[in-house]
């Protein structure tokens, strides 16, 4: 996982505030239009990656140009990573690569810039929710399922078969009770599950399964 497991805050409100920020700065305007979709969703009128296309829609545009894109990433990524990737996680990645494992970032964050981040703790691998594309643009809707709960563990399981490592031994570490499916994934394949600053739900589960736990730093 990323948020709040490898970082020590959620990374889409922050590039959000980047976007704004840096290259659209009037799109702050359109908030209001952004607070209706999450009345929506709190009525359990949009999905979850309904209400992520619908905030990408006003706050970041319907489409983007490829480029402009990741450019702006690029920077997004640079600061975020030195600003709130998480010491002692870094050290468990670089412990993990020594080892010879395949380390892989499995978010509901957007892949877009999850790459980049991702790069720049020296992971090549990333599952996460993704956008469509064509024509050099990116846009606002979803390319397949929101990367969260039950969907990422599909995501795994199909990235896992695309790659040729079905019978591979899968370890799991996220903060969140959440990836609960995919913690039951890594159980299955013999592998082992690590609870990192976990969510009080998780924690609590971690204790009755006895599953092992890790605080990584304080988390925003």
């Amino acid at each position: 996982d990323l948020d709040r497991t490898l970082t020590d805050t959620g990374s889409w409100g922050h590039f959000i505030r980047f976007w704004l920020r840096h290259e659209a700065p009037w799109r702050v305007l359109l908030l209001p239009v952004v607070a209706v979709g999450g009345l929506a969703y709190g009525l359990r009128l949009l999905s979850r990656g309904g209400l992520k296309s619908w905030s990408h829609r006003w706050l970041i545009g319907g489409r983007v140009a490829e480029a402009q894109l990741q450019a702006a990433v690029a920077d997004f990524a640079d600061g975020f990573v030195a600003a709130h990737a998480l010491a002692p996680a870094r050290a468990a990645i670089a412990a993990d690569v020594a080892a010879g494992r395949r380390v892989v970032i499995a978010s509901a964050s957007h892949g877009f810039y999850v790459r980049a981040i991702a790069e720049r703790l020296g992971i090549a691998d990333v599952v996460a929710t993704e956008a469509v594309r064509g024509g050099g643009w990116l846009f606002s809707r979803l390319d397949g399922a929101n990367c969260y709960g039950a969907a990422k563990r599909a995501a795994l399981e199909a990235w896992l078969k695309a790659e040729g490592l079905d019978a591979a031994v899968l370890h799991f570490t996220s903060d969140h009770h959440s990836d609960l499916p995919c913690f039951e994934l890594a159980v299955e394949r013999g592998g082992r599950v690590l609870c990192a600053n976990p969510s009080a739900k998780l924690a609590a589960l971690a204790t009755t399964r006895g599953w092992p736990v890790a605080e990584w730093g304080r988390i925003r």
